[in-house]
């Protein structure tokens, strides 16, 4: 029997505009139906959404983080593990893993960036939602 919940991971960095994708997915998917967990950063997503697929219990996993440019390191090479290692996690387990990371490369803590993302976040979300369910139904019409 094909699971009927889903699990969303996000990350805690920009919490403030990342927990909107949230409310996107659950537009289309009841929050009844959706477990959330949330992680540090971006990078432990992964991880994360591996052992939730794993389990069995899950039709698809929805990640959600900002990876800005912190100066520190390049952000790019962050959000290109992230991306592999979702993209891994998927493989592996044999159930969707969607990424709704968005890697901004001039993004800065102003009214208008964190407005622009926040309301970008939620329409991410409601298509993690949507491609959650239409590969649902295109896997389910394959094994039939």
């Amino acid at each position: 029997m094909t699971p009927t919940r889903y699990a969303f991971v996000k990350a805690n960095w920009h919490s403030d505009i990342v927990d909107r994708a949230l409310e996107g997915f659950c537009e289309l998917i009841p929050a009844s139906q959706v477990d959330v967990f949330d992680v540090p950063g971006a990078f432990e997503m992964p991880l994360l959404a591996r052992d939730l697929a794993s389990t069995g219990n899950y039709a698809a996993v929805a990640c959600a983080a900002l990876v800005v440019d912190g100066g520190i390191y390049r952000h790019d090479f962050v959000a290109q593990a992230v991306v592999d290692g979702l993209m891994r996690a998927g493989l592996d387990s044999g159930v969707p893993v969607l990424s709704v990371s968005l890697t901004p490369h001039h993004f800065q803590e102003t009214p208008h960036h964190m407005a622009i993302y926040s309301e970008h976040f939620v329409t991410k979300g409601r298509e993690a939602a949507q491609a959650a369910l239409m590969i649902g139904k295109a896997r389910a019409a394959v094994a039939a």
